[in-house]
């Protein structure tokens, strides 16, 4: 018998205003919802100013709804202090973005490193567990190399490896291969592909390519502040 998944995300009635009460009051999403369940790889695609980069700010705890209810990982989002989101994003999410935003002058074992450290996790085991990702993601042999000693998909692997460095529930990948070239990008999906089918984690694909989109188990489209296409899923 299979294993029953549970929601990982819910989101109901998300409205997101900003100059709030100002004469140029702007409302950028109009009453989101959504449920993401463990173990998925959902894609939420949808063109430059439809809303989808302020969805995954308040998906990641980066930013809050002005109205509606979230709850993560049977958290709820709006009730939850500022030191609270700042746990969950350290500890239950893994985030992954178009221009890698790794530390420079830093190397990649000590990038990977830093959420563990933040994490209050000892030095030993921050250093045993960087070494074990960088190994997962291919980069053992570019452990000791700084991000200008890296090329752009080099780069993401190590973003991928620090992503994963707090065993996060999601990882939420924003135009993750955007700033790669094709045969690059395709490297850094079969590796999501692979976090996704081997150890179960939940991926959250925010992109406005269709044809990534298509990789994944379930596409929902952002268009004007709206999702469109959610829908009861069966995850096995």
């Amino acid at each position: 018998m299979a294993e029953t998944k549970k929601p990982i995300i819910q989101m109901k009635g998300i409205v997101k205003r900003f100059y709030i009460g100002a004469p140029n009051e702007l409302e950028i999403l109009h009453g989101i919802d959504v449920s993401v369940w463990e173990g998925e790889f959902v894609a939420i695609v949808g063109a430059s100013g439809s809303g989808k980069s302020t969805l995954m700010n308040i998906i990641g705890a980066l930013d809050r709804a002005t109205e509606g209810s979230y709850m993560l990982d049977d958290v709820v989002i709006e009730k939850a202090k500022d030191i609270e989101l700042s746990q969950i994003r350290n500890q239950k999410i893994g985030f992954v973005f178009q221009n890698f935003n790794l530390i420079p002058r830093t190397n990649a074992l000590k990038n990977v490193e830093l959420p563990m450290m933040y994490a209050g996790i000892s030095q030993r085991e921050r250093t045993r567990r960087a070494k074990e990702l960088l190994k997962m993601v291919g980069m053992e042999e570019r452990m000791y190399h700084q991000p200008n000693e890296l090329s752009g998909g080099q780069k993401q692997r190590v973003a991928i490896a620090r992503a994963m460095a707090n065993d996060p529930a999601i990882i939420l990948a924003d135009e993750p291969t955007g700033a790669l070239d094709s045969r690059t990008g395709r490297m850094v999906m079969d590796l999501f592909h692979k976090l996704n089918k081997e150890q179960g984690k939940t991926i959250v694909l925010i992109t406005h390519s269709n044809e990534l989109a298509k990789e994944t188990g379930r596409i929902l489209t952002m268009k004007d502040g709206i999702l469109y296409g959610d829908g009861e899923v069966t995850v096995v």
